[in-house]
């Protein structure tokens, strides 16, 4: 059985991709520093020993990396260590999945490597410079990567997350803003992840690099 790898899978999205894939016939493994098939991500050795365990099991016919960090400051109190800390887990980390990813898929000519972006990674917010760094890095990383393995068969697909996702912590941490969303004010998971597994289905005469995705309610 092929088998879907999930990098960066949490209780939220991750796990939505993982309940996604898995209904698709796929085996899931999800992968994060603390559960399933732990590894960190930013650790080059983690990363390939992560591939190597999970391709004994199986070829991985598609790879999702869904990590990140955020963080939020004016650029004169944003720490330097905390702008390496974002953009090693938000960036460096997404290439070092992804090249793992393509070096075995090139060897079967096939595979679907997909990325979680968000709205920094179209744009530098105020205060968020560590956040607009690191994902827009992992876009350019992902448009690199389709240029050059999409003619060799392989999908690499960006999904660009423009607005807050529904789950437990998001009504935590930003309650205030929550109580005044309409109904459908946040994005589902469950219809984040049916985004990233009709990209993985898709025909390659017609494959999709990019999509954005946000609430009907949003602004943009």
């Amino acid at each position: 059985m092929s088998i879907a790898l999930i990098g960066g899978a949490g209780e939220g999205l991750g796990a939505a991709l993982g309940r996604r894939f898995a209904a698709g016939g796929m085996e899931v493994v999800l992968s994060s520093r603390t559960q399933g098939e732990k590894a960190d991500l930013r650790e080059e050795a983690q990363v390939i020993d992560l591939f190597e365990r999970v391709e004994r099991r199986g070829p991985i016919e598609a790879a999702v990396f869904n990590a990140g960090a955020n963080f939020r400051a004016s650029i004169l109190d944003t720490p330097a260590q905390m702008f390496e800390k974002v953009w090693r887990l938000g960036c460096y980390a997404g290439f070092l999945f992804g090249r793992e990813a393509a070096r075995r898929m090139m060897a079967r000519g096939k595979g679907t490597i997909l990325f979680t972006g968000a709205t920094a990674s179209m744009r530098g917010a105020a205060q968020f410079a560590a956040f607009a760094a690191a994902k827009g890095g992992l876009r350019q990383i992902a448009q690199s990567m389709a240029r050059e393995l999409g003619p060799k068969n392989i999908h690499v697909a960006h999904v660009v997350i423009d607005g807050m996702i529904d789950n437990p912590r998001t009504r935590s941490r930003m309650a205030d803003r929550v109580k005044d969303l309409p109904a459908d004010g946040m994005l589902a998971t469950d219809a984040i992840a049916e985004v990233f597994w009709q990209l993985h289905m898709q025909p390659r005469s017609a494959w999709t690099f990019e999509a954005d995705l946000r609430p009907w309610a949003e602004k943009f």
